[in-house]
């Protein structure tokens, strides 16, 4: 036990409140090491040499002496492979029953005793002994993984998952199991990895070793934590060759161990970049969608589900706070964003409405008439969210509790009995959001929210947490789930808790407002989770390194095909420097998600607190996000439409760009504009690396050719923005209403956009207005495309940089 750590609980706990967490943790230690005795001997397998195929549509079933591999290319292109009888299904990521197998594609002999699928956008070659590589249509290589290898329990008889036709189809013993498994790959030697969900290092990944167990980090972190509350086994690499991603497509514990390559290596000869993936159990099975970046998340939006559209007004400022405390207070902060011209969308309750940190409760001495506060609210145009924790208070007499035991929601143990933990309200139980039953129980609940005025809600704690002085601060391995009819325990409904909890609300909302789109966001999450809405950064650390990390986990998210994110701006705990403030304010108004967040000991977030010249550069930064929320809005639409995240990394357009490919600080904001904020203290100038094009400062109109790197001014008042020459981008007018802005495109160039209009906050469809800019006779001439030719545009255009 670490004595620090029992200190460090007992003190914020309280004396009682600190033992019972001592105890629930020796509790939930028992139990793993009661259910889950040491390992004991164990044989490792390889597939063995290959001896027969058995062809299927849009692949078929490889066989080795060891082992059987079923692989298939869809008709989009993704390749999916399977061992031991693995399929596609069931799967908590992939949304429906997956893509159709192209017909056109056939497994056929390959030369060395190997196979290979050849498809119209991929080829797929199985080697003798049971490699599998992965190739662009021109042949050359993506990826390539080695034979995996098990570690299987030695309980007599024959080798488990030994090639037979039972295994084949989809029966082997290794499909869900228990074996460790080890996959190493190998990438082009130019390659760079990014994803694995919520990397607050990233977005690049450098070589080390990263866990795939979400985790709370404990009310703070930094570039240095890892790992974090979304962990996610998708690699999105990016090589000369092309760009990739692959999907290990499996929720137990497991960590990936990254090597870049190197160029000309020892002998001259090219080493490659690496890639292991070593799993505590379960199937080994991935999915791998090729194409540009743009392609890549459109394929893997197809497989997983489209992003959840967030209704616009989410778009907007939001702030929130652990300790408001009161109704008065709220009034009062939202009477300060008023009274000084500022906009604001929502205000975010956290715990301390709640009474007495129940879930789905309201302390009514401090917040007597939540329903008129809304309603008050709602008249200024600003909405009320909603924290929402998974872990109910194990109370008699608590209607939640009681409803949950008589509906057998809870989270047993191998002995029948209820998972305890300590999380806010004191001794909890757990929701079993894995059984169908209970998701459509505790979608029900949310009708209380609702009642109380709230237009969206935010999930918190749901990795899930149980608070311990030592080891793991989650339930215990060996708690059971339902796991959607298959039965099986916390190694592996651990990732996919905060994923199922995220379906529950967001299936819940929809039912008791189906004319309204949901607006939910999940502190915790894994593939898919995108369905049902985004999430933000958690609680990172204030300083200048966890203003580097927001960006970081943006991106990174944003490639894993989560599009809505953002951090808590000003960083959780502590008092940012006025500086820091405005710097993190100013990448904030930039980011999907848009919220200033805080924890209960922590300074104020409210612009006019850090002084007069920090208010008047916060009101321009408010400014320029109103005047863009028609951008917003089109970039939102987009990424339902098609994956494409908002914010995309300066490599997005020119993958082969092996500069950009580097580039961490910077990011582009759809295909139109570059934003480069400012991440180190004192600065007043910054480096920006540009990609190819002509780029305009939005601040100066000056005019920057690319590839190449200028040093821009990055006053206090703003940071460098730059727009893309030809750009047609929505906006609101001077009047409010919709209009374009144009950026002149060069000399012999063309332009254009995409513009998609806000239809409300329904489930209307939204047309896509397509436009093209040009030069003519030395004016910018702007038309709107149609399907019958070209028209004049019906909105007023303001063309810039000419």
């Amino acid at each position: 036990m670490d004595g620090r750590g029992l200190v460090r609980s007992m003190k914020v706990f309280g004396s009682v409140r600190g033992l019972r967490t001592v105890r629930a943790a020796w509790r939930r230690h028992r139990a793993d090491a009661r259910a889950l005795p040491p390992r004991g001997a164990e044989r490792a397998r390889v597939p063995g040499p290959a001896t027969d195929a058995e062809p299927a549509p849009g692949g078929g079933i490889v066989r080795f002496a060891r082992s059987s591999l079923r692989i298939t290319v869809s008709s989009g292109g993704t390749v999916f492979w399977g061992w031991d009888g693995a399929g596609p299904l069931p799967s908590y990521a992939v949304a429906g029953e997956g893509p159709e197998p192209d017909p056109r594609a056939a497994l056929e002999p390959d030369t060395d005793g190997g196979w290979r699928i050849v498809a119209e956008r991929v080829t797929v070659a199985v080697s003798r002994h049971g490699a599998v590589e992965v190739r662009t249509p021109g042949g050359v290589m993506l990826r390539r993984d080695l034979p995996p290898r098990w570690w299987e329990p030695v309980t007599g008889g024959a080798p488990a998952g030994a090639g037979t036709a039972g295994d084949a189809a989809g029966g082997g013993s290794a499909a869900g199991g228990t074996a460790r498994w080890v996959q190493r790959s190998e990438v082009p030697a130019d390659a760079r990895f990014f994803g694995l969900g919520g990397r607050s290092a990233g977005p690049r990944l450098r070589d080390g070793s990263y866990r795939l167990w979400n985790t709370d980090p404990g009310g703070r972190f930094g570039p240095g934590d890892d790992p974090l509350s979304i962990t996610m086994p998708v690699q999105f690499v990016v090589s000369d060759a092309g760009t990739h991603l692959a999907f290990h497509d499996n929720s137990w514990d497991g960590r990936v161990t990254l090597a870049e390559g190197e160029e000309g290596a020892g002998s001259g000869h090219d080493r490659p970049g690496t890639s292991e993936v070593r799993m505590g159990g379960g199937p080994l099975r991935c999915w791998v969608v090729v194409g540009t970046p743009a392609r890549v998340l459109h394929g893997w939006a197809a497989l997983t589900g489209a992003p959840a559209l967030p209704p616009d007004w989410a778009l907007g400022p939001q702030h929130a706070r652990w300790g408001f405390g009161s109704e008065r207070e709220v009034r009062r902060v939202v009477a300060g964003y008023r009274e000084r011209g500022l906009p604001l969308s929502a205000v975010h309750l956290d715990i301390d409405h709640y009474d007495g940190h129940r879930v789905f409760t309201v302390d009514r001495e401090r917040f007597p008439d939540l329903p008129g506060l809304a309603e008050e609210l709602r008249e200024q145009g600003v909405r009320l969210v909603s924290i929402v924790d998974p872990a109910v208070k194990a109370e008699p007499g608590n209607a939640v509790y009681d409803g949950g035991r008589a509906a057998g929601a809870f989270v047993r143990d191998a002995r029948g009995d209820e998972v305890r933990g300590m999380v806010w309200p004191g001794e909890c139980a757990y929701p079993d959001f894995t059984d169908p039953a209970v998701r459509e129980w505790w979608g029900r609940l949310y009708e209380e929210r609702l009642r109380q005025g709230f237009s969206g809600v935010w999930h918190d704690m749901n990795e899930p947490v149980s608070f311990a002085p030592f080891g793991d601060t989650t339930l215990p391995r060996t708690a059971r789930h339902a796991l959607d009819g298959r039965g099986g325990d916390h190694r592996e409904a651990h990732n996919v808790y905060g994923l199922a909890m995220a379906r529950a609300g967001y299936e819940g909302l929809r039912r008791l407002r189906p004319d309204e789109r949901p607006f939910l966001f999940s502190r915790s999450g894994w593939a898919g989770m995108q369905r049902y809405g985004g999430t933000w950064s958690g609680d990172v650390a204030t300083g200048w390194p966890g203003l580097r990390a927001s960006l970081a986990l943006v991106l990174g998210l944003g490639l894993c095909g989560v599009p809505y994110s953002g951090p808590d701006v000003g960083g959780f705990d502590g008092s940012p420097t006025p500086e820091l403030f405005l710097r993190w304010y100013q990448l904030g108004a930039w980011l999907p998600l848009f919220r200033t967040h805080a924890a209960i000991d922590a300074g104020r977030r409210e612009p006019w607190e850090f002084g007069p010249e920090v208010l008047e550069h916060a009101r321009a930064a408010l400014a320029e996000r109103e005047r863009l929320r028609p951008y917003f809005t089109t970039l939102a639409r987009l990424a339902r439409m098609t994956g494409a995240p908002y914010v995309r990394p300066l490599w997005w357009g020119t993958p082969e760009d092996r500069v950009l490919r580097d580039c961490e600080d910077a990011f582009l904001l759809g295909d139109a504009l570059l934003v480069a904020p400012v991440l180190t203290a004192g600065a007043d100038r910054r480096a920006v690396r540009l990609p190819r094009g002509r780029w305009y400062d939005t601040a100066t109109g000056r005019a920057y050719e690319g590839p190449g790197q200028v040093l821009l001014d990055a006053p206090l008042s703003r940071v460098p923005v730059l727009a893309r020459a030809g750009a047609v981008l929505a906006v609101r007018g001077e009047d409010g209403e919709p209009a374009l802005e144009v950026w002149a495109p060069a000399a012999g160039r063309t332009g254009g956009g995409l513009v998609v209009r806000d239809t409300g906050d329904g489930w209307e469809t939204a047309e896509i207005e397509r436009y093209q800019s040009r030069r003519v006779d030395g004016r910018v001439v702007v038309e709107r495309v149609t399907d019958d030719g070209v028209e004049a545009v019906g909105l007023p255009v303001r063309v810039r940089g000419t």
